[in-house]
């Protein structure tokens, strides 16, 4: 397994387990160089001074905090590192919260939490606890100068740990809302059809960054001296009525014969003009 970027003992209660964490993902990008064009040569950057106007060393530069507009308070890396929580070696959890309540937009990072030498019991105690229980922890971590919030959950074969954000750091946009009052029952019924025809077990092995694989094919045909062949551009589909393009992607995605009942039994009864009620004269 990978180094582990964290070591100490989980507690609950009078409960206590050694455990490691291990980071779980990274993101993949291809990354570029900046050159001078006319030579291909690698630049640098140059550190310059405005209100000297001349270039400056490294050395020579501070971190500032702008307090009010154009106005800075230095701050030394010596003042940063006392008010820094120092790295823990005890995360405790603070109490357990129902898996649905728990919106994954707080979640930021992700790790994996393994037992450390003779936590094996308690650390599967734990894990077959949450998984039953369909709790998460929420537990407080000081990790990498920083105080961190974090979910601990049962993942297929273990704990994840995940950091979150805090309250503050997510943002909260009133606009963002939606407004379901003008969808019809029609359409529901056929949009869920087609989600039902979506439908699939989740394996994220079958996902793959075409974008990547094409940057990293483009600069392989650069190197090799081969013509650039450019991507396609998507075409959108026309807009149409909704019910049409929720009948049109139903057929496009089963069987002629088993698109034709389905969607033609569900466009029938909802297309049924519905009977007026008789009430007889008094």
């Amino acid at each position: 397994m990978a180094t582990s970027v964290w070591k100490g003992h989980l507690t609950f209660g009078l409960v206590s387990l050694p455990v490691r964490l291990f980071t779980a993902a990274r993101s993949e990008s291809l990354s570029f160089n900046q050159l001078h064009k006319h030579d291909n040569s690698r630049i640098k950057q140059v550190l310059f001074c405005q209100a000297e106007d001349k270039p400056i060393p490294r050395d020579e530069i501070v971190k500032g905090f702008e307090y009010e507009k154009g106005k800075y308070v230095v701050i030394a890396d010596e003042d940063i590192k006392k008010v820094a929580p120092k790295t823990a070696k005890v995360m405790e959890i603070q109490e357990f919260v129902k898996a649905g309540d728990v919106d994954p937009v707080y979640l930021e990072s992700s790790y994996y939490m393994a037992p450390d030498e003779g936590g094996e019991k308690p650390y599967a105690l734990l894990f077959e606890t949450l998984k039953q229980t369909k709790y998460y922890a929420v537990a407080k971590i000081a990790m990498h100068n920083r105080e961190h919030i974090v979910i601990v959950r049962p993942g297929d074969r273990g704990m994840v740990l995940h950091t979150m954000y805090y309250s503050d750091e997510v943002r909260r946009t009133e606009e963002f809302r939606t407004d379901v009052s003008n969808v019809t029952e029609k359409e529901m019924k056929l949009a869920k059809m087609l989600v039902e025809a979506l439908a699939a077990e989740f394996e994220p092995e079958k996902y793959h960054d075409t974008y990547r694989t094409n940057l990293q094919q483009m600069i392989d045909d650069k190197v090799a001296g081969n013509v650039i062949v450019e991507t396609p551009e998507v075409q959108m589909a026309p807009v149409i009525d909704i019910m049409e393009a929720l009948k049109r992607s139903l057929e496009a995605r089963k069987p002629p014969k088993v698109a034709d009942a389905a969607a033609g039994s569900a466009v029938q009864e909802i297309s049924k003009p519905k009977r007026a009620r008789k009430f007889r004269s008094a």
